[in-house]
């Protein structure tokens, strides 16, 4: 896209975006939401600024292939619906701990790590398409 106003504001639209995204992932193992809304509210974000002529300055920031991140997300999302059979309950069984953080309790539990692995998944699937596409558009393809 080639509007001045859209360049302009896509950076600040994107980090909107992005802490929606991690707002409604942190929420999500409790209440609707979740890891693959969030994740493709993030990925929405890598969308705006690759729309906005960023792609490559979005590969360089996100640090790590976005498939990788994809696979990692995978595997964590395994280990959590995996972590149950350690302690002898059924495949995908919720597990909590409280520990305490700063003299208050913080909730760990088996679905928000499940919720994690399945936001990475989504944003590292979605965000390798977009910058793909971002890329051959660049290319003139």
């Amino acid at each position: 896209m080639n509007s001045p106003i859209f360049r302009a504001a896509s950076p600040l639209i994107a980090a909107l975006l992005v802490l929606a995204a991690i707002f409604i992932v942190l929420r999500g193992h409790n209440e609707p939401g979740g890891g693959f809304i969030g994740g493709l509210l993030a990925a929405g974000a890598v969308a705006m600024r690759a729309l906005a002529g960023e792609g490559a300055a979005m590969r360089r920031a996100l640090r790590v292939d976005p498939a990788a991140f994809a696979a990692a997300g995978l595997l964590l999302a395994a280990l959590a619906g995996l972590s149950a059979l350690l302690v002898g309950r059924p495949l995908f069984t919720g597990l909590w701990w409280l520990p305490q953080v700063l003299g208050s309790e913080v909730a760990l539990s088996t679905p928000l790590v499940f919720d994690l692995g399945v936001f990475a998944t989504v944003f590292g699937t979605f965000s390798a398409l977009i910058l793909e596409l971002s890329d051959k558009r660049g290319e003139g393809g």
